[in-house]
């Protein structure tokens, strides 16, 4: 912060000065200060030599006339102006202050100047003008000396750029010197207006005509183009990427902002196309503040459908006010519709200063700023423009005299920030893309790790889901066969129908079943050999004691697996098989093969008893038919094939089919 002069500020740790600290700072300030004013000395030393030896500069010799003398007349020669018709005024001249109500077809000016002797080689003279928008004709003491286009029935002109006017050596003379000039008064004639004419050296002048030729006439060109260029290219942006609304407004404000900006370009066109070229003149401006707006609103993140809409009526106003009139509102909208817009421009200064504290970044910050400066220039090209509707303080009237406009300049500038904006979040957006392809690689593998090992809990959860829903299965077969069989035997056994060599036979095929349902409906999921070797251990057990032989074979694969259903039906038709075989057929030996041929299980039972011809032929029939029940349920086949002696059962298992193998 500023401190007041002499004084120096200087804090040790813990905020407290200490007195060899305060010494050496006095020390370094002092020395500061003698250097400074030495390097100051030898400065100013240098630039009066600098000056001393440097040529003096010639004397401007350029003149400006503020006295004027006024005419209104309809002749079109000097020689038939009424020689006391003149009267006094000054330059600038405003036709609508000086002269109110006074309308005719032409206005005579007469500027008297008193030329020098000049200097020899000082080159040829000029008359230079900043604007003279309705053109006019000259005359140099008596003759005719230039004659710039003006507004005719056919032709409507309208000239933004400088004059500069060559002086010919034999009109002008040492001495006094008059200037006349004829200006038309066109409909309507307030718009006339007349600044300050320069009179010098055309050396002298050449400057300031080439300075407001720039602004005035050669950037408003090299707007036109860039922003016609670059508007449609930023809208063909949008039209691929339609969710991008930000580049749509800015590129419809860039092509408008162009077309706008034509008045500065085009200076000569039909009369009949006049009023069309205001009314498209006034529909970009208009739509190039309506624009703005909408874009400052999406930028803020501002949704108002109502104010959009609004806007959108109130900008057609003006246009279809001058279509509707043929241009003879012309004025009228400028005035006050154009006025209209004012407000506009203030709100798009609340919205971007809105938008500015709520994002806190550079971008919005320049964006109010930018909007803040249109605003401004705006502003002040309407009190210029319509200066003689107010009553402005004196200092800015002689301002508006010189006709210098700034919205063109400050509508670029704005035009610029929000290129940068787009700009910035184009490449923002770029290096958003740029890292996720970066990074897409080792997402894709993460992505593809938890997809899998949700699969995985996923099938992990089925599996159990499945071993859970078999359990339950088996248990609701075992509650309908065994708890059946057992709730029968027991209704027999009280009837007395059931001696006890029956009652013995009933619980052990029960105890079997039991056996057999707790094997299968295990937790785990055992392997089949693993099953069918418990099964065939308990029945060779049984068998043994009967007297009868039982030959096992089992060929399978380590971790063949079959769904406990399936593994129930298939050690139940086993069961069935070795049941006949052991009550019915009167065997000796049993054969059981269990082994895998191609994609099928095959599961044989033979015996070597009396066959399918012995005395229990019924019983045997509907063992046969429940064991083929069982296989139609499993999807498998069996066969019944009647030996030499004896009898051979298979049963012919798919594991192709889904659930059987896994």
């Amino acid at each position: 912060m500023p401190t007041p002069t002499g004084a120096t500020i200087v804090q040790g740790a813990g905020g407290v000065a200490t007195r060899a600290g305060r010494r050496g700072n006095r020390h370094a300030w002092v020395l500061l200060r003698r250097s400074f004013g030495r390097a100051l000395r030898i400065g100013l030393a240098a630039l009066a030599g600098a000056a001393a030896a440097a040529p003096p500069q010639e004397v401007s010799q350029r003149l400006e006339p503020t006295a004027v003398e006024v005419q209104q007349s309809a002749v079109a020669e000097p020689s038939q102006l009424a020689a006391n018709g003149w009267a006094t005024g000054t330059l600038p001249d405003n036709w609508a202050r000086s002269h109110p109500g006074m309308m005719g077809p032409s206005a005579w000016y007469r500027i008297a100047f008193e030329l020098p002797p000049r200097r020899p080689g000082s080159g040829s003279w000029a008359l230079y003008i900043p604007y003279l928008y309705d053109g006019g004709r000259f005359w140099l003491n008596g003759q005719p000396l230039a004659s710039i286009a003006q507004t005719t029935p056919l032709t409507h002109v309208r000239w933004e750029r400088p004059h500069l006017i060559a002086m010919p050596d034999s009109l002008l003379r040492v001495g006094r010197n008059e200037v006349l000039l004829r200006a038309v008064l066109t409909d309507p004639g307030a718009g006339l207006r007349l600044q300050r004419m320069t009179i010098g050296p055309s050396d002298e002048l050449l400057p300031f005509y080439d300075r407001r030729m720039f602004w005035v006439r050669t950037m408003p060109q090299g707007a036109v183009v860039t922003c016609l260029v670059v508007g449609a290219f930023v809208l063909f942006i949008w039209w691929r990427r339609r969710s991008e609304v930000l580049y749509g407004l800015f590129g419809l404000a860039a092509v408008l902002w162009s077309i706008r900006t034509l008045t500065f370009v085009i200076e000569l066109m039909p009369a009949p196309w006049w009023p069309w070229w205001r009314a498209v003149y006034h529909a970009a401006t208009g739509g190039f503040i309506v624009v703005l707006a909408l874009f400052a609103m999406r930028f803020a993140g501002i949704a108002r459908p109502w104010l959009e809409r609004g806007l959108a009526a109130y900008w057609l106003i003006g246009p279809v006010a001058m279509l509707a009139s043929g241009g003879r509102l012309d004025s009228k909208v400028g005035f006050v519709w154009t006025g209209g817009m004012i407000p506009v421009g203030l709100a798009l200064v609340g919205f971007t200063a809105w938008a500015a504290w709520k994002q806190r970044s550079g971008a919005a910050l320049a964006l109010m700023l930018a909007v803040a400066l249109g605003a401004a220039a705006g502003i002040h090209d309407y009190l210029i423009a319509w200066d003689g509707a107010f009553r402005l303080p004196d200092f800015f009237t002689g301002w508006a005299a010189h006709r210098i406009f700034l919205l063109h300049h400050g509508a670029n500038a704005l035009l610029l920030v929000m290129v940068a904006i787009l700009t910035l979040r184009f490449v923002q957006a770029l290096d958003v893309a740029e890292e996720l392809n970066r990074t897409l690689e080792s997402r894709v593998a993460a992505r593809e790790r938890e997809l899998q090992a949700r699969h995985d809990e996923i099938a992990q959860l089925e599996r159990e889901q499945s071993a859970q829903d078999e359990r339950q299965r088996i248990m609701q077969d075992l509650h309908d066969g065994l708890g059946s069989q057992l709730f029968t035997s027991l209704s027999r056994a009280e009837r007395g129908a059931l001696d006890a060599d029956g009652l013995v036979q009933v619980l052990r095929e029960c105890i079997a079943d039991m056996r057999l349902a707790f094997d299968v409906a295990a937790p785990e999921q055992r392997e089949l050999r693993a099953v069918l070797g418990d099964f065939l251990f308990r029945w060779e057990t049984l068998l043994r004691d009967a007297g009868v032989h039982l030959a096992t074979e089992v060929a399978l694969p380590d971790g063949l697996r079959l769904p406990p259903t399936v593994t129930m039906q298939l050690l139940r038709i086993a069961q069935e098989a070795l049941t006949n075989a052991f009550k019915h057929a009167a065997a000796t030996e049993v054969r059981v093969a269990v082994r895998q041929a191609g994609g099928s299980l095959l599961l044989q039972v033979a015996d070597d008893g009396c066959g399918l011809a012995g005395p229990s032929t019924r019983a045997t029939g509907r063992g046969l038919g429940n064991m083929a029940s069982r296989a139609q349920r499993l999807g498998a086949t069996v066969e019944v094939e009647p030996l030499d002696r004896g009898t051979r059962i298979t049963l012919r298992l798919p594991l192709a089919q889904p659930g059987h193998a896994s």
